[in-house]
Order: C-alpha cells, then structure tokens, then sequence
C-alpha cells in the first residue's frame, strides 16, 4: 500500500498540515504511521478518513463531535457553529482580547479555512453588522483581530514554496473580507502580497510582472468580466476570483 508524507496528504485533500497535526493530537482522530525519524506516513485508508471527517464539518459537525460519529455513535450538533459564534461573541462583549486571538487561533487550526471563515467568522461578521450600537464596535475589535491573525498566516505561508500573486480589492467595500480572503488563498499554495485599498479604477500596466488576482464583494458584471477577458488578450496575467473561489 501506498505512503504518503504529511504534506502530500495536506495537499491531496485539502487540509492544512497544522489542522491534521490537531485532528491527531488533541482530538485522536488520525493514527499514521511514522518513519525511523519521526515523521508522518499516511496510507490510502488515511486519506479516506480525512475526507470523511472533512465532510462531517463541512455538514455542520464540530470537530470535537467527529470522533464519536467515526465510531457509529449518535451525537447531537444541532448549531453547532451558532455556538461558536455567540461563544466568539460572549468573549468580544467581555473584553478578553487574550482569550479571543488564541479562539481564533485555535479554531483556525483544528478546522479547515474554509469552513471556519464561511461558518463562523463570516456570519458573526454579519451579526454584528446589523447592530448599530455597541456591536459595530466589537465587530470592528473582531476584524482588527481577525486582520492580525490573517497577517500571521500570509507571513507563514510566503516562507514555503507555492505561486506569488498580488490579492485586489476591485469594487470591494469589505477590507476584512479581502484579508478573509487572501487567506484562504494562502492555505492553498499561493504566497499572497495584499494591496490594502480596494480599488474602483483598476491599471494593470500599474503591476506589470505580478499575477494579479481580483477580489470583489459580489459576482462581477458582464462589462466587468468582458474587461477582465480584453486584459488577459493584453497579456497581463490577471484573474477574477469570487469570495470563497480558488482561481
């Protein structure tokens, strides 16, 4: 049978390294096999495993809960990522900013970036939003946060190899979503710089020699994606990606 290293089976299925080292040592959910000098070996069985708990999250799962649905139990996740909202939530209202980044740390860990940032971040984002009193202050708390731990991660993953490009915010109102974004970006190979300013008017000759990735808040309009196909005839190596797509 087949072995596979930790950063093939990361890359393979999806998962970042750091989640699958969680998913094995503070949760049991992961059993490899090692090499004579310590390191992880993963065969086709594995990887299956993965997948299937990938799903369980996906669906709504905690990952605490995983474990037990692995072993045939009933296991009762009703909201489950509503909780860690108001759980987020409770912290921010409480003023325990220690407590919150190693939350967000924490949860950007043990789950993929995926479904922590569209079940999660996103919609206590949205939440607190909504409010028009203290809330917008504690969603603007989050996002300094949230910012903080984005910067963290680029940083981390512009040290191993992958494909640079330079992330823009086109008719992008959201500054945290374009951090959110790029990201997600980072945890699947790209080595991300981040133009901090979302820009209306977009020059491409201004970024001449960088592949040029375009974040918007909505889908784009036709004009908009006709401007982008009459860039890319130009030679300019540019591309649109929607909140949540890998171009």
């Amino acid at each position: 049978m087949a072995l596979y290293s930790i950063g093939d089976v990361a890359e393979r299925c999806g998962i970042n390294p750091i989640t699958l080292r969680a998913w094995q040592r503070r949760y049991g959910l992961l059993k490899p096999q090692r090499t004579e000098g310590g390191h992880r070996l993963f065969d086709d069985d594995d990887m299956a495993r993965i997948l299937e708990i990938k799903r369980w999250i996906d669906s709504g799962i905690p990952v605490g809960k995983v474990r037990d649905l692995l072993e045939g139990q009933q296991v009762d996740a009703q909201d489950s990522w509503s909780k860690l909202q108001d759980e987020i939530a409770n912290e921010l209202r409480q003023q325990r900013p220690g407590k919150l980044r190693t939350r967000l740390f924490n949860l950007g860990r043990e789950y993929p970036i995926d479904a922590v940032i569209d079940r999660v971040w996103q919609p206590l984002r949205q939440r607190l939003s909504l409010d028009q009193s203290t809330a917008k202050v504690l969603l603007s708390v989050l996002d300094g946060m949230l910012t903080e731990y984005a910067c963290f991660c680029l940083a981390g993953a512009r040290k191993k190899a992958g494909d640079d490009a330079l992330l823009v915010g086109w008719h992008c109102k959201d500054r945290t979503r374009l951090w959110l974004e790029a990201l997600r970006l980072s945890q699947k190979g790209w080595r991300i710089t981040v133009l901090a300013e979302p820009l209306t008017t977009l020059k491409p000759e201004h970024f001449a020699g960088q592949h040029v990735l375009l974040c918007s808040d909505k889908p784009l309009t036709r004009p908009q994606m006709a401007q982008v196909t009459e860039w890319q005839r130009q030679g300019y190596p540019i591309s649109a990606c929607q909140p949540g797509e890998t171009p």
